[in-house]
């Protein structure tokens, strides 16, 4: 045994969330999962959640349990998202759609606000569906986009977006965590700094909720989006919430007008009238069995305690870039996330031209990390599901496949 695996054996004997681990579906074969931060694994109860609803909920109730609880099950889901995760009071929250929709119709509705200004803010290195939403919605309405450049090794700051906002700013998009480096971005600092000069910001939190400590409400946040299927392991294609912070509610509208979203759904009326609060950003039918596998895993959030989540999140990244420095290091590895753990989210980004090749070898043996071009491995741990022991395993077996 080697000093890291004693150091993996003494973290995970002291880890006080270890018998969570329990509750998840081990794969066969699979030795270090190390892509929590992309796809989730299962619950064991998601299992029994769903044949439970086809024999009793769905298969019992039939069409009568639209009234008895399916309508409401996007804000009722929503809540607890917001209660448990976003540091968000009741009636701001909502779970329905996909993440590049949800974006798509916050974006468009927080433009179409404030028509006398003609600027967006993004970052250039932002997830590509961020990016193209805004692109798109640029075209059509002949908007400028101001595109911050990055250190695609930390991210956004303060001072860069400062340096464009102007009373010609419309609206901020940026991500709470970037999905390359894993940098925190000021969200209390930006927030503000948009507000002084009267734009609107709308913050991507798919790589942040479930791992970060969120506080939506106290730094005054206007809008946000963050999908599930990441650390809420709701599953692929899992629907994506969107928060709205009760003060835009009559503000927004939003530009799918579906009947879900109307003030009486089954009025079947003429025209289109927005119901009142966030029952408004719904468009279509809930996708009431999509939202099935996430209840489970908030579920052991809440009793976990985010704040705990977050310090075995960081302890956990600790390991990896410890295990870098040891071992990879050496071998012309690079660290492309932050150093500081204060600016750090739930994984680590690690830099080696050969990394794409050596994916391909690190998934034979069993270990499933995460590659994005044009070089980097990310290492997304996801605290709840992940021991210390899989980080020491997954990332030696990196480093003897880069010895060869």
């Amino acid at each position: 045994m080697t000093d890291l695996d004693a150091r993996a054996k003494e973290l995970d004997a002291a880890d006080p969330l270890a018998h969570h681990r329990d509750a998840f579906v081990r794969t066969e074969g699979v030795t270090a999962y190390l892509d929590g931060n992309s796809l989730g694994r299962p619950l064991h109860a998601t299992g029994a959640a769903l044949a439970d609803f086809v024999g009793t909920t769905w298969g019992d109730r039939l069409i009568r349990a639209w009234d008895e609880e399916w309508m409401d099950a996007p804000t009722v889901l929503g809540d607890r998202i917001g209660r448990v995760l976003l540091g968000a009071a009741a009636g701001q929250t909502i779970v329905g759609d996909s993440t590049t929709v949800m974006l798509y119709k916050l974006a468009h509705a927080a433009l179409t606000a404030q028509p006398d200004r003609d600027e967006v803010v993004a970052c250039a290195d932002d997830f590509p569906t961020d990016r193209f939403i805004l692109e798109g919605l640029a075209a059509e309405r002949g908007l400028t986009m101001r595109w911050l450049s990055v250190d695609p090794r930390t991210g956004v700051t303060l001072e860069q977006v400062e340096g464009v906002l102007s009373e010609r700013t419309a609206l901020v998009l940026l991500s709470h965590v970037s999905y390359r480096s894993a940098w925190i971005a000021d969200m209390a600092g930006i927030t503000a700094a948009a507000h002084r000069v009267g734009a609107l910001v709308l913050w991507d939190l798919c790589h942040a909720v479930g791992v970060l400590d969120l506080a939506l409400d106290a730094l005054g946040v206007d809008l946000a989006v963050g999908c599930t299927y990441k650390y809420l392991n709701g599953g692929p294609g899992a629907p994506a919430f969107g928060y709205v912070a009760t003060g835009l509610h009559e503000r927004l509208r939003q530009p799918i007008q579906g009947w879900m979203g109307a003030a009486d759904p089954f009025a079947m009326g003429e025209r289109y009238e927005p119901a009142s609060g966030i029952r408004r950003f719904i468009s279509g039918t809930p996708p009431i069995v999509g939202m099935l596998p996430m209840r489970g895993m908030l579920d052991l959030l809440e009793a976990a305690g985010i704040a705990s989540v977050r310090a075995k999140s960081v302890a956990l990244t600790e390991l990896a870039i410890e295990v870098h420095d040891e071992l990879l290091a050496p071998l012309g590895v690079e660290l492309a996330s932050p150093r500081d753990p204060a600016l750090r989210g739930g994984h680590v980004t690690l830099d080696h031209p050969r990394f794409r090749e050596l994916t391909v070898g690190l998934w034979e043996r069993g270990v499933i990390p995460d590659f994005r071009p044009p070089h980097g491995l990310r290492i997304g741990l996801s605290p709840l599901s992940t021991s210390f022991t899989e980080v020491v395993i997954g990332l030696t077996e990196g480093a003897a496949l880069l010895e060869r």
